[in-house]
């Protein structure tokens, strides 16, 4: 393996978001499905407070 000349990595910033998205909207079916709408509106505000909370501290 030639370590001189590397090529760069690809980036996979936009494939991974769109990935967490599509996980997190079945997530959310699943939930919708098993428990009803206000549990997942319980669990998107908890989502939402932790994520300020991560926010916060960076």
């Amino acid at each position: 393996m030639r370590r001189g000349n590397m090529p760069s990595a690809p980036d996979y910033t936009n494939a991974a978001l769109a990935m967490g998205l599509v996980n997190l909207i079945w997530i959310f079916f699943v939930l919708w499905v098993s428990f009803g709408l206000p549990f997942v509106l319980l669990a998107g505000y908890g989502l939402n407070l932790l994520i300020d909370q991560i926010r916060r501290r960076g």
